[in-house]
Formats: structure tokens, sequence, C-alpha cells
């Protein structure tokens, strides 16, 4: 298969974003996203809008650390998975509702549902502290992510990695239904 042009990514990634904010996984300026282009890592800019955000928007950074002007504060988290794991292409990271309250916890989400379990038999709730969050984070989540699909960050939210933006859209989203599906079963 031929590989995707940066113009192709970009607008994936854009389109992706917009998909978790129109689909409820993501308010309208929470959550981000990045894809690894060679030594590139283009990820989205702090504090930005998804229904307004443009390709031409996102912002360059470095597999070797170095972090564009703008770049979203979890940058760094972003580079530290694709430095710690080579078939990552894509990292998203939202914030579904459902997720998060179902660890509030602390404990591992283990999913109820069939797809939820085929998929995730365990998502691990990694648990950092608010003050702690941009120093320790970044470790934790890239640690966490080279042997699983997704995590959450207790109070926070999902991080997913895959070797597509899709696929790590796919992952995100998976976690919040069968998170949904859950907290539904828990109501009976």
């Amino acid at each position: 298969m031929p590989e995707n042009s940066l113009a192709e990514l970009k607008a994936q990634l854009v389109q992706h974003y917009r998909w978790l904010r129109q689909y409820g996984c993501n308010d309208s300026h929470s959550g981000n996203a990045s894809f690894r282009w060679h030594n590139q890592i283009w990820v989205t800019p702090t504090g930005c809008c998804a229904d307004t955000l443009t390709p031409e928007m996102l912002v360059a950074c470095d597999v070797n650390g170095q972090i564009g002007e703008g770049a979203s504060l979890d940058a760094p988290l972003h580079i530290a998975t694709y430095q710690h794991s080579a078939s990552a292409k894509a990292v998203i990271h939202s914030h579904g509702a459902h997720a998060i309250a179902m660890t509030m916890n602390g404990e591992d989400f283990v999913p109820v549902d069939f797809e939820g379990q085929y998929y995730f038999p365990s998502v691990p709730v990694i648990n950092i502290n608010y003050a702690e969050y941009v120093e320790k984070s970044p470790l934790a989540v890239a640690q966490s992510l080279t042997r699983h699909k997704a995590v959450i960050v207790r109070g926070h939210g999902v991080y997913a990695s895959a070797e597509t933006i899709n696929l790590a859209y796919k992952w995100s989203c998976s976690v919040e239904l069968s998170a949904k599906i859950a907290w539904l079963t828990a109501q009976l």
C-alpha cells in the first residue's frame, strides 16, 4: 500500500479530531492528536478548537524532542510515545465522559461488552496528580502504550496509539463506547 502524503495525513488528523468533538468524545477545545511523518511529529496546537482547526494550523515537532511553537501541552507525551514505539504512527487523546467517570476509582477498566473485551481485555488506568501531570505523564503514558492500545489517565481521559490515525481513533472511540455500556449496565 502506498504511503499517504503529508497533506493527506494532515487532513486525516483534522477530520478525526473533529469527529471526536462531533460524536461527544471531546468538547470544543479539549483533547489533542498527532501523527508521525518520518522524524516529524505533527500535533494539534494548544487550546485549538476542533470546529475551526485546519491542516495548516498543525504544529511540527521532532521525534528527537524539539517542540514547535504553539504545540499542545501534551506534545512531550506524543513525542515520548513515538520514541518508545517504532510502530506508533498516530496518537489520539480524548475526554470521553464515560471512560473518565468509570475510572475515577483509579482501577483498570475491564469492559463488560463483547467488542470491548475483544479489543481490550483491560485498559490500564494511570494515576497522576494534577500538579505532576506535565512532568510525569509523558513517560507513564508512553510506556503503557507500548503494551496496550489505549490507556486512561484517571480524571483526564483516554490516550490511544496505533499504526494509523483511523485505528488510533477507533481505539479511542471503542474505549468510550465500552465505558458507556459498562455505565448503563451498572444502572440495571
